[in-house]
């Protein structure tokens, strides 16, 4: 099963793998039918063609399933793939999304979801990654999402999302983080060197629909 899904993920991918503190990886090119990316609209790498808002239900730190479709459908969503004791890129990542946050008015900062897939669920069980997302988030109105499941059901949602599936049991991961806006098309990513500043200007452009 699980050879499938990487062999499904390495057949709809271009990009590459990034463990923690590995290089970065490149821009994914997906193969659907969208509006095109304007030249320059975002600070963040674009996406040509934008992806399509992923289907995949997974569990939530409370144990709850959560249809990631259904749950953020026409909502400005940010999508990450990592797990709680990545030494650098995960942390990094999620503090850079908190701050954005913060430095947006408070209508726009209530209307962004952030989700993130362990993908190391042996190690990450729900309380697990629901206190190193708190860590993250403990002050903003809305708070993050983390997402756990079996080893299969992960790799299916990082196919899905059209991420590099990760190995090394999870370490070995796509350093991408995705920017779903309401018409629930993704046309923009952000590497692993991404600034707070990047992602506050471009969260009123995805979140108006720009």
């Amino acid at each position: 099963m699980r050879r499938r899904i990487a062999a499904l993920a390495g057949a709809v991918l271009v990009g590459a793998l990034a463990g923690c503190g590995g290089s970065q990886p490149a821009a994914p090119a997906a193969a659907l039918s969208a509006a095109p990316t304007p030249p320059g609209t975002y600070r963040g790498t674009p996406l040509d063609p934008p992806q399509p808002r992923p289907t995949f239900t997974l569990v939530d730190t409370t144990g709850a399933g959560y249809d990631f479709a259904a749950r953020t459908r026409g909502r400005p969503t940010l999508l990450f793939f990592g797990f709680t004791h990545c030494p650098d890129v995960c942390p990094t990542t999620m503090a850079t999304v908190a701050t954005a946050l913060r430095g947006v008015d408070e209508p726009l900062r209530r209307s962004v979801q952030v989700v993130v897939v362990t993908t190391d669920p042996d190690q990450d069980t729900g309380p697990v990654l629901g206190r190193w997302l708190r860590s993250f988030d403990a002050d903003l109105p809305i708070r993050f999402v983390g997402l756990t499941g079996t080893v299969a059901q992960v790799e299916a949602a990082q196919a899905a999302a059209r991420v590099p599936v990760a190995g090394d049991d999870g370490r070995n991961h796509s350093a991408e983080l995705l920017f779903y806006g309401p018409d629930d098309y993704a046309r923009v990513a952000y590497q692993a060197d991404a600034v707070p500043d990047d992602l506050r200007h471009d969260l009123p452009l995805v979140a108006k629909g720009a």
